[in-house]
Protein backbone atom coordinates (compact mmCIF):
# COMPACT_ATOMS: atom_id res chain seq x y z
CA UNK A 1 0.00 0.00 0.00
CA UNK A 2 0.90 3.49 -0.58
CA UNK A 3 2.07 5.88 2.15
CA UNK A 4 -1.69 8.04 1.60
CA UNK A 5 -3.65 4.50 2.29
CA UNK A 6 -1.29 3.62 4.92
CA UNK A 7 -1.61 6.32 7.35
CA UNK A 8 -5.64 5.82 6.90
CA UNK A 9 -5.45 2.04 7.61
CA UNK A 10 -2.20 0.96 10.00
CA UNK A 11 -3.77 2.17 12.96
CA UNK A 12 -6.97 1.08 12.98
CA UNK A 13 -8.23 -0.98 15.99
CA UNK A 14 -11.67 -2.40 15.24
CA UNK A 15 -13.44 -3.15 18.19
CA UNK A 16 -14.99 -6.66 17.88
CA UNK A 17 -18.49 -6.00 19.64
CA UNK A 18 -18.53 -2.38 18.43
CA UNK A 19 -16.83 -2.15 15.50
CA UNK A 20 -15.30 1.15 15.74
CA UNK A 21 -14.20 2.53 12.47
CA UNK A 22 -12.64 5.01 14.42
CA UNK A 23 -9.87 3.73 17.04
CA UNK A 24 -11.34 4.39 20.82
CA UNK A 25 -9.52 5.85 23.62
CA UNK A 26 -7.82 2.91 26.07
CA UNK A 27 -7.41 4.71 28.98
CA UNK A 28 -6.96 1.26 31.59
CA UNK A 29 -3.37 1.06 32.90
CA UNK A 30 -3.75 -2.73 33.89
CA UNK A 31 -5.36 -5.50 31.65
CA UNK A 32 -6.41 -9.40 32.83
CA UNK A 33 -4.56 -12.06 33.44
CA UNK A 34 -5.97 -15.45 32.07
CA UNK A 35 -6.41 -18.58 34.49
CA UNK A 36 -2.65 -19.82 33.54
CA UNK A 37 -1.10 -15.85 34.16
CA UNK A 38 -1.28 -15.13 30.44
CA UNK A 39 -2.82 -11.91 28.75
CA UNK A 40 -4.92 -12.90 25.80
CA UNK A 41 -5.70 -9.88 25.22
CA UNK A 42 -1.77 -8.67 24.40
CA UNK A 43 -0.90 -5.89 27.04
CA UNK A 44 -0.11 -6.46 30.54
CA UNK A 45 0.36 -2.70 32.04
CA UNK A 46 0.39 0.16 30.03
CA UNK A 47 3.46 1.18 30.85
CA UNK A 48 5.06 -1.71 28.49
CA UNK A 49 1.81 -1.49 25.59
CA UNK A 50 -1.39 0.09 25.17
CA UNK A 51 -3.38 -0.57 22.49
CA UNK A 52 -3.68 3.26 21.23
CA UNK A 53 0.36 2.87 21.43
CA UNK A 54 0.99 -0.30 19.50
CA UNK A 55 -1.63 1.14 16.76
CA UNK A 56 0.44 4.53 16.55
CA UNK A 57 4.19 2.01 16.98
CA UNK A 58 2.24 0.12 13.99
CA UNK A 59 1.96 2.92 12.04
CA UNK A 60 4.71 4.67 12.25
CA UNK A 61 7.24 1.70 11.41
CA UNK A 62 4.97 0.70 8.48
CA UNK A 63 4.98 4.31 7.16
CA UNK A 64 8.97 4.16 7.18
CA UNK A 65 9.37 0.67 6.15
CA UNK A 66 10.68 -0.24 9.44
CA UNK A 67 10.59 -3.30 11.70
CA UNK A 68 9.32 -2.62 14.63
CA UNK A 69 9.14 1.46 16.53
CA UNK A 70 9.25 2.48 20.35
CA UNK A 71 7.07 5.79 20.86
CA UNK A 72 8.19 8.26 23.53
CA UNK A 73 6.88 10.91 25.67
CA UNK A 74 8.88 13.61 23.34
CA UNK A 75 11.55 13.29 20.77
CA UNK A 76 14.19 14.28 23.34
CA UNK A 77 13.52 11.31 25.33
CA UNK A 78 13.26 8.88 22.05
CA UNK A 79 17.10 10.16 21.01
CA UNK A 80 18.03 9.76 24.96
CA UNK A 81 17.24 6.17 25.01
CA UNK A 82 19.38 5.60 21.85
CA UNK A 83 22.23 7.12 23.46
CA UNK A 84 21.58 5.55 26.99
CA UNK A 85 21.55 1.96 25.49
CA UNK A 86 25.59 2.72 24.34
CA UNK A 87 28.58 1.34 26.88
CA UNK A 88 30.31 4.15 29.02
CA UNK A 89 33.29 4.84 26.78
CA UNK A 90 31.60 4.41 23.27
CA UNK A 91 31.95 6.81 20.73
CA UNK A 92 29.72 8.46 18.67
CA UNK A 93 29.95 10.74 15.27
CA UNK A 94 27.60 13.36 15.42
CA UNK A 95 26.41 16.38 12.84
CA UNK A 96 28.05 20.16 13.32
CA UNK A 97 25.11 21.65 13.74
CA UNK A 98 22.87 19.10 15.45
CA UNK A 99 19.71 19.97 17.33
CA UNK A 100 20.88 21.60 19.84
CA UNK A 101 18.37 19.70 22.59
CA UNK A 102 20.71 16.42 21.43
CA UNK A 103 23.58 18.18 21.44
CA UNK A 104 23.04 19.45 25.21
CA UNK A 105 22.29 15.83 26.71
CA UNK A 106 25.14 15.00 24.71
CA UNK A 107 27.85 17.99 25.75
CA UNK A 108 25.95 17.38 29.92
CA UNK A 109 23.97 14.38 30.93
CA UNK A 110 26.76 12.26 28.70
CA UNK A 111 29.74 13.95 28.87
CA UNK A 112 31.20 11.37 31.70
CA UNK A 113 30.48 8.31 29.74
CA UNK A 114 30.27 8.97 25.72
CA UNK A 115 33.29 10.41 23.69
CA UNK A 116 31.52 12.24 20.60
CA UNK A 117 32.90 14.44 17.60
CA UNK A 118 30.80 17.01 15.66
CA UNK A 119 31.79 17.53 12.61
CA UNK A 120 30.66 18.25 9.26
CA UNK A 121 28.18 15.06 7.77
CA UNK A 122 28.55 16.32 4.46
CA UNK A 123 32.20 15.86 4.54
CA UNK A 124 32.48 12.06 3.36
CA UNK A 125 36.19 11.84 3.89
CA UNK A 126 35.91 13.43 7.52
CA UNK A 127 33.71 10.99 8.61
CA UNK A 128 35.94 8.10 7.65
CA UNK A 129 39.24 9.69 9.50
CA UNK A 130 36.93 9.98 12.62
CA UNK A 131 36.06 6.55 12.99
CA UNK A 132 37.80 5.02 16.11
CA UNK A 133 38.16 1.38 17.62
CA UNK A 134 35.56 2.35 19.87
CA UNK A 135 33.20 4.22 17.43
CA UNK A 136 29.40 2.19 17.88
CA UNK A 137 27.76 4.82 16.05
CA UNK A 138 27.12 7.46 13.42
CA UNK A 139 24.19 10.05 14.17
CA UNK A 140 22.78 12.10 11.33
CA UNK A 141 20.26 14.69 10.76
CA UNK A 142 18.97 15.73 7.46
CA UNK A 143 17.89 18.24 6.97
CA UNK A 144 19.45 19.46 9.50
CA UNK A 145 18.08 21.64 11.93
CA UNK A 146 18.27 25.02 11.21
CA UNK A 147 20.40 25.17 8.30
CA UNK A 148 19.32 22.41 6.19
CA UNK A 149 22.14 20.79 5.61
CA UNK A 150 21.83 17.27 3.59
CA UNK A 151 23.57 14.27 4.29
CA UNK A 152 23.95 11.58 1.99
CA UNK A 153 22.36 9.13 3.95
CA UNK A 154 23.66 5.83 1.52
CA UNK A 155 26.76 6.85 1.38
CA UNK A 156 27.16 7.49 4.88
CA UNK A 157 25.25 4.02 5.54
CA UNK A 158 27.96 2.18 3.03
CA UNK A 159 30.73 3.60 5.56
CA UNK A 160 28.93 2.37 8.89
CA UNK A 161 28.36 -0.97 7.24
CA UNK A 162 31.57 -0.90 6.97
CA UNK A 163 33.14 -0.54 10.30
CA UNK A 164 30.09 -2.18 11.67
CA UNK A 165 28.61 1.08 12.96
CA UNK A 166 25.15 1.69 14.00
CA UNK A 167 23.62 4.39 11.67
CA UNK A 168 20.58 6.56 12.92
CA UNK A 169 19.46 9.26 11.50
CA UNK A 170 17.29 12.01 13.14
CA UNK A 171 14.21 12.58 10.35
CA UNK A 172 11.88 15.12 11.36
CA UNK A 173 12.78 17.99 8.90
CA UNK A 174 11.44 15.93 6.51
CA UNK A 175 8.09 13.26 8.00
CA UNK A 176 8.26 9.95 6.69
CA UNK A 177 6.38 10.89 3.82
CA UNK A 178 9.43 12.77 2.27
CA UNK A 179 12.47 10.63 3.00
CA UNK A 180 12.72 6.72 4.54
CA UNK A 181 16.47 6.60 5.97
CA UNK A 182 16.15 2.87 6.31
CA UNK A 183 15.53 2.29 2.62
CA UNK A 184 18.37 4.17 2.38
CA UNK A 185 20.46 2.35 4.74
CA UNK A 186 20.31 3.43 8.28
CA UNK A 187 19.29 1.14 10.96
CA UNK A 188 17.48 3.58 13.56
CA UNK A 189 14.96 6.29 12.46
CA UNK A 190 14.12 9.16 15.06
CA UNK A 191 11.21 11.86 14.48
CA UNK A 192 10.21 14.39 17.07
CA UNK A 193 6.37 12.94 16.67
CA UNK A 194 5.51 16.53 18.08
CA UNK A 195 6.27 18.06 15.04
CA UNK A 196 5.14 17.22 11.48
CA UNK A 197 3.47 13.96 12.60
CA UNK A 198 1.22 15.61 14.78
CA UNK A 199 1.05 19.08 12.97
CA UNK A 200 -1.24 20.60 14.94
CA UNK A 201 1.33 21.71 17.75
CA UNK A 202 -0.74 20.05 20.67
CA UNK A 203 0.83 17.01 21.14
CA UNK A 204 4.26 15.95 22.73
CA UNK A 205 5.98 12.85 21.39
CA UNK A 206 8.60 11.16 19.82
CA UNK A 207 9.60 8.21 18.17
CA UNK A 208 12.06 5.63 16.95
CA UNK A 209 12.11 2.87 14.35
CA UNK A 210 14.52 -0.17 13.85
CA UNK A 211 15.41 -1.78 10.08
CA UNK A 212 15.43 -4.80 12.38
CA UNK A 213 14.55 -6.51 15.84
CA UNK A 214 18.23 -7.13 16.94
CA UNK A 215 19.79 -7.00 20.47
CA UNK A 216 20.57 -2.90 20.40
CA UNK A 217 16.47 -2.35 19.46
CA UNK A 218 15.80 -4.78 22.53
CA UNK A 219 18.11 -2.38 24.37
CA UNK A 220 15.90 0.50 23.30
CA UNK A 221 12.70 -1.68 23.96
CA UNK A 222 13.77 -2.19 27.32
CA UNK A 223 14.63 1.60 28.01
CA UNK A 224 11.31 2.45 26.72
CA UNK A 225 9.24 -0.03 29.27
CA UNK A 226 11.19 -0.19 32.10
CA UNK A 227 12.07 3.56 32.21
CA UNK A 228 8.41 4.78 31.34
CA UNK A 229 9.02 7.92 29.25
CA UNK A 230 5.75 6.87 27.36
CA UNK A 231 3.13 8.71 25.93
CA UNK A 232 -0.24 8.82 27.12
CA UNK A 233 -3.27 7.03 25.41
CA UNK A 234 -4.54 10.26 24.50
CA UNK A 235 -1.73 11.47 23.33
CA UNK A 236 -1.10 8.23 21.06
CA UNK A 237 -4.54 8.59 19.93
CA UNK A 238 -3.97 12.05 18.54
CA UNK A 239 -0.91 11.22 16.62
CA UNK A 240 -2.48 8.50 15.07
CA UNK A 241 -5.51 10.91 14.25
CA UNK A 242 -3.25 13.56 12.81
CA UNK A 243 -1.02 10.74 10.76
CA UNK A 244 -3.95 9.95 8.81
CA UNK A 245 -4.06 13.81 6.63
CA UNK A 246 0.02 13.92 6.65
CA UNK A 247 0.59 12.95 3.29
CA UNK A 248 -1.59 15.85 2.30
CA UNK A 249 -0.53 18.07 4.99
CA UNK A 250 3.38 17.52 3.39
CA UNK A 251 2.26 18.14 -0.32
CA UNK A 252 1.04 21.59 1.56
CA UNK A 253 4.14 22.69 3.45
CA UNK A 254 6.19 21.29 0.30
CA UNK A 255 4.45 23.49 -2.01
CA UNK A 256 4.37 26.78 0.41
CA UNK A 257 7.58 26.31 1.87
CA UNK A 258 8.90 26.05 -2.03
CA UNK A 259 7.16 29.28 -3.35
CA UNK A 260 8.15 31.31 0.32
CA UNK A 261 11.72 30.24 -0.19
CA UNK A 262 11.89 31.39 -4.20
CA UNK A 263 10.21 35.26 -2.68
CA UNK A 264 12.75 34.98 0.12
CA UNK A 265 15.54 34.21 -2.67
CA UNK A 266 15.10 37.56 -4.82
CA UNK A 267 14.29 39.56 -1.67
CA UNK A 268 17.42 42.48 -1.48
CA UNK A 269 16.59 42.19 2.85
CA UNK A 270 17.68 38.84 2.55
CA UNK A 271 21.09 37.65 2.52
CA UNK A 272 20.68 34.21 2.43
CA UNK A 273 18.01 31.51 2.23
CA UNK A 274 18.68 27.75 3.18
CA UNK A 275 16.19 25.84 1.76
CA UNK A 276 17.13 22.40 -0.07
CA UNK A 277 14.62 22.53 -3.21
CA UNK A 278 16.82 25.70 -4.13
CA UNK A 279 19.05 24.23 -7.09
CA UNK A 280 21.59 26.99 -5.22
CA UNK A 281 21.51 24.86 -2.05
CA UNK A 282 25.02 22.93 -1.88
CA UNK A 283 22.99 19.45 -1.08
CA UNK A 284 20.06 19.77 -3.53
CA UNK A 285 21.33 17.08 -5.68
CA UNK A 286 21.31 14.97 -2.55
CA UNK A 287 18.18 15.97 -1.13
CA UNK A 288 16.60 15.32 -5.26
CA UNK A 289 17.76 11.72 -5.01
CA UNK A 290 17.11 11.07 -1.11
CA UNK A 291 13.68 12.53 -0.58
CA UNK A 292 10.60 12.55 -2.59
CA UNK A 293 9.79 16.95 -1.84
CA UNK A 294 11.41 19.45 0.04
CA UNK A 295 9.33 20.31 2.95
CA UNK A 296 8.36 23.34 4.77
CA UNK A 297 11.48 24.54 6.88
CA UNK A 298 13.95 26.45 5.64
CA UNK A 299 15.87 29.32 7.56
CA UNK A 300 17.34 32.82 6.22
CA UNK A 301 20.69 35.35 6.58
CA UNK A 302 19.15 38.79 6.91
CA UNK A 303 20.99 41.46 6.45
CA UNK A 304 21.36 43.62 9.16
CA UNK A 305 22.73 41.24 11.74
CA UNK A 306 20.72 40.24 14.90
CA UNK A 307 19.02 43.50 15.88
CA UNK A 308 17.13 43.43 12.09
CA UNK A 309 16.58 39.69 12.54
CA UNK A 310 14.57 40.22 15.86
CA UNK A 311 12.84 43.05 14.21
CA UNK A 312 11.61 40.96 11.61
CA UNK A 313 10.05 38.21 13.86
CA UNK A 314 8.15 40.97 16.00
CA UNK A 315 6.79 42.71 12.89
CA UNK A 316 5.24 39.90 10.97
CA UNK A 317 1.25 39.34 11.59
CA UNK A 318 0.49 35.59 10.46
CA UNK A 319 4.00 34.14 11.77
CA UNK A 320 3.97 33.26 15.41
CA UNK A 321 6.87 33.81 16.90
CA UNK A 322 7.42 30.76 19.16
CA UNK A 323 9.69 27.41 19.02
CA UNK A 324 8.37 24.32 17.57
CA UNK A 325 7.85 23.60 13.84
CA UNK A 326 5.67 21.73 12.01
CA UNK A 327 2.20 22.61 12.60
CA UNK A 328 -0.90 23.76 9.87
CA UNK A 329 -0.17 27.42 11.32
CA UNK A 330 3.09 29.18 10.19
CA UNK A 331 5.99 29.98 12.83
CA UNK A 332 9.20 31.92 13.02
CA UNK A 333 11.77 32.51 15.18
CA UNK A 334 15.41 33.97 16.15
CA UNK A 335 17.01 30.64 16.54
CA UNK A 336 20.38 31.78 18.33
CA UNK A 337 18.30 33.58 21.12
CA UNK A 338 16.94 29.87 21.74
CA UNK A 339 20.02 28.40 21.64
CA UNK A 340 21.72 30.45 24.38
CA UNK A 341 25.22 32.01 24.27
CA UNK A 342 26.92 28.91 23.12
CA UNK A 343 25.10 28.62 19.86
CA UNK A 344 27.06 28.31 16.96
CA UNK A 345 23.42 29.76 14.66
CA UNK A 346 24.47 32.62 12.47
CA UNK A 347 22.84 36.15 15.12
CA UNK A 348 20.87 37.13 11.82
CA UNK A 349 19.40 33.19 11.35
CA UNK A 350 15.71 33.50 11.23
CA UNK A 351 14.27 30.06 11.38
CA UNK A 352 10.44 29.58 9.55
CA UNK A 353 8.23 26.73 9.48
CA UNK A 354 5.81 27.50 6.54
CA UNK A 355 2.13 26.49 7.74
CA UNK A 356 -0.86 26.00 5.07
CA UNK A 357 -2.13 29.26 5.43
CA UNK A 358 -2.28 30.55 1.61
CA UNK A 359 0.97 30.92 -0.11
CA UNK A 360 0.28 35.07 -0.79
CA UNK A 361 -1.35 36.19 2.54
CA UNK A 362 2.39 34.52 3.86
CA UNK A 363 4.34 36.55 1.12
CA UNK A 364 2.29 39.60 1.66
CA UNK A 365 2.91 39.01 5.41
CA UNK A 366 6.81 38.76 4.98
CA UNK A 367 6.31 41.79 2.14
CA UNK A 368 5.06 44.33 4.84
CA UNK A 369 7.73 43.07 7.02
CA UNK A 370 10.75 43.31 5.24
CA UNK A 371 9.81 46.58 3.33
CA UNK A 372 9.60 48.32 7.24
CA UNK A 373 13.41 48.81 6.52
CA UNK A 374 14.68 48.48 3.65
CA UNK A 375 18.45 48.02 3.73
Amino acid sequence: MRAETLAIHAGNLYNISTQDVTPPINLSTTFLRNEDGGYSGGHMYSRVSNPNRSALENTIAELEKGADACAFSSGNTAGMSVFQAFKPGSHIIAPDDMYWGFKRQLQTIFADTLSIDFIDLTDIELIKQHIKPNTVMIWTETPSNPLLKITDVAAIAEISKANGLILACDSTFASPCLQNPIALGADIVMHSSTKYIGGHSDVLGGVLITAEKNEFWEKIRNIQQIGGAVPSPFDCFLLVRSIKTLSYRMRGHCENGMALALYLQNHPAVETVYYPGLPTHPGHEIARKQMSGFGGMLSILVRGGAAEARRIVNQVKLFAQATSLGGVESLIEHRASVEGPDTKTPQNLIRISVGLEHIDDLIADFEQALAVKQL
